[in-house]
Parts: C-alpha cells; sequence; structure tokens
C-alpha cells in the first residue's frame, strides 16, 4: 500500500505544465531570432556549435528531476514492514456525575464544565492507559467503552451535559456497578475509577458499592466539585438562564458539595480524596497515585509499519541534475568531425 506522509507537496507537479509552457515560449523565441540570421543550413555554417536538439534534451532531464524532488518531498511510504506492538498502562474510567446540581456556578463557569475541562486535560496527558466515561444521574450510562482512542474520548467529552441523562438524581452506586461491569475483569491490568461528583447521593449506597469494587481489585478515587457554602442550580432554556431551581417551599434550592460523602466513597475504594478549585481540578494528584499502579502489558498485535522510500526519488533527482549540467548546450566540434563509419577509398 502507497501514501504519501507530506501529500501537500504533491500540488508542486502542478509547476510542470507552465515549465512545459515557458520552455515552448522561449524556444519558439530562439528559433525566430535565428531563423532571422537565414535558413537552418546557413545558420549551421554561421553558428557551427549551435545544437537545435541538446536544449531540449536537457530540459526532459530537468523536468524528469524536479517531478522525482516533488515526489521525494512529499514522502512516499509503502506498507510491506510488520511490527508488533506492546502496550503497558492502566484501565481508566471516570464517573462523570450529569445532575442538574452540576450546574450549579461556584466553580467557573460551573461545576461540570470544571470537571469537563480538566477530563479534557488530564486525557492529554496520557499515554498507553486505555480510558472510559461512565456519566450518571438518577441512572447510569456508558457514554465511552474502555478505548485507547484518546481523540474519541475527547470527542465524546464534548458531547456531554445535564440533558443526556432522561431521569434526574444522583446514583453514584449505580455509576460504580456500571464502570465494574465496563472493565474487563479478566485481563491483569490495573484498573481506576475516578468519581467527579458534588457527592449530593440521593439513590443509593455508594460506600458499599465502593467496597465490591475494591474487592474486585479496582481502586476509587473522588474528586469533590463544588464548595461547602453552595450555590443555587440556575434553570436553562434554550440555553440561556432563566431563573433557579426552588424547593417545595418556594425556596431557592442551593446545592452544597457533600465532603463526607466523598471521603467515605474513596476510603471504601481505597483511593483518595481531592477537592476541585477553580486553580486546581484535583486530578493532577489522582493521576499521580494512578501512575503508581502497576502498569501491565494489555495488548499486542501485529500492524502495518509504512516504510520511506522519498530517498530513491531524491537521489535520482540528484543523478539527473548532475547529468543535465554536463550536457552542453552546444555542439562539440571535435566530436562531430569523427565519424566512425566513414568507409575510405581505396
Amino acid at each position: 500500500m502507497l501514501r504519501f506522509a507530506q501529500i501537500e507537496f504533491l500540488w508542486g507537479l502542478v509547476l510542470i505544465p507552465l515549465f512545459i509552457i515557458l520552455y515552448l515560449v522561449v524556444r519558439r523565441w530562439k528559433r525566430k531570432a535565428l531563423k532571422s540570421l537565414g535558413d537552418r543550413e546557413t545558420v549551421g555554417k554561421i553558428i557551427p556549435e549551435v545544437s537545435f536538439s541538446r536544449p531540449g534534451i536537457k530540459f526532459v532531464f530537468f523536468l524528469i528531476a524536479f517531478a522525482a524532488l516533488v515526489i521525494g518531498l512529499s514522502d512516499p511510504q509503502i506498507g510491506t514492514k510488520m511490527e508488533e506492538a506492546k502496550k503497558s498502562g492502566s484501565d481508566l474510567i471516570v464517573l462523570l456525575d450529569v445532575s442538574n446540581s452540576m450546574l450549579a456556578g461556584d466553580l467557573a463557569p460551573n461545576r461540570l464544565e470544571n470537571a469537563k475541562r480538566a477530563i479534557s486535560q488530564m486525557i492529554d496527558n496520557l499515554h498507553n492507559d486505555r480510558i472510559g466515561i461512565v456519566i450518571f444521574a438518577g441512572e447510569a450510562y456508558v457514554q465511552l467503552p474502555i478505548t485507547t482512542d484518546h481523540s474519541a474520548a475527547k470527542l465524546f467529552l464534548d458531547n456531554i451535559n445535564t440533558n443526556i441523562v432522561p431521569t434526574q438524581g444522583t446514583a453514584i452506586g449505580a455509576a460504580i456497578d456500571m464502570g465494574l461491569k465496563t472493565f474487563d475483569l479478566v485481563s491483569g491490568t490495573s484498573k481506576a475509577m475516578i468519581l467527579m461528583t458534588d457527592g449530593e447521593n440521593h439513590e443509593d449506597d455508594a460506600v458499599q458499592a465502593a467496597e465490591r469494587a475494591r474487592k474486585k481489585g479496582v481502586t476509587i478515587h473522588v474528586v469533590g466539585l463544588g464548595s461547602t457554602e453552595g450555590a443555587p442550580v440556575p434553570i436553562y432554556k434554550n440555553g440561556s438562564p432563566v431563573g433557579f431551581h426552588l424547593d417545595e417551599a418556594g425556596k431557592t434550592v442551593v446545592s452544597k458539595l457533600n465532603e463526607d460523602m466523598g471521603k467515605e466513597i474513596a476510603a471504601a475504594g481505597n483511593g483518595v480524596y481531592v477537592r476541585a478549585s477553580n486553580a486546581n481540578s484535583g486530578l493532577p494528584l489522582v493521576m499521580s497515585q494512578v501512575d503508581k499502579m502497576q502498569k501491565n502489558t494489555y495488548e499486542s498485535k501485529a500492524f502495518k509499519n509504512y516504510e520511506d522510500r522519498f530517498q530513491f526519488f531524491l537521489a535520482l533527482c540528484f543523478v539527473l541534475l548532475i547529468i543535465e549540467f554536463f550536457i552542453s548546450s552546444r555542439k562539440n566540434l571535435k566530436l562531430s568531425e569523427v565519424n566512425l563509419f566513414e568507409v575510405r577509398k581505396p
């Protein structure tokens, strides 16, 4: 299979027709100039060293050399070499809270967007670690299965919002159980979950779920999003805030970070708890713990690797230019006098 690593350089081939047109124009002008001196035989006697064919030969060599240079710069590659790739890393699943309380503005611009920005930066710093994303509110859903495609992870992350889950609430335990199902528990890779939530769990026993995960060899780290003072939860309509959520008494609902819940889940999951802020997402500390985990080989596969072939075209260009340089535009009168096939009369 052939491909070009720098395919944009192939646009240089467009210059070849322009060179041909320019050469023909100059050649026609020269012939008119010589014709003004007389016919071809007369010009040959007046200027015997003039060659009518050698400039054309030199031009052909130049064109081929230029085409070889352009192709060489485009770096042609052939996929003929087989290599084996082995990667070592950990499996990570981000459990991201998408309940309405994550729209509170005590983290700029809000808790959810602050978390998404931090996750995106974390993905940029991943190496061979695989990553998956589970979102949850009243129920938990797999947004992205475990993958090594970090670009896809960022694409899926961008599409996350509070409307993506139909049932509101905060079911942290369900999210942890969903994360366990997403993991390949048979492979020997180190596994961890990163729970990012404001800790307002109303649906299930998240601590027991964290204990179940720990028993299966999965560590759970918790990043608390929000402030203990709390902030009102805005209501959006057509992308614009139109008010705040109210309780049954008609008072504005204030969502507060439940740090005690986050610390309990982290302790039960044998992980660390860190509180996010506008200046520090908390994920660097979590990732430092993940980096301490044992890295095991999780993938081994054969694939085609492309080999560069630009050297041949650049070498051809160099040789042709040397030949073109040594081809004189004028006749060699001494050589033209030599006639190897002349028949001498006795």
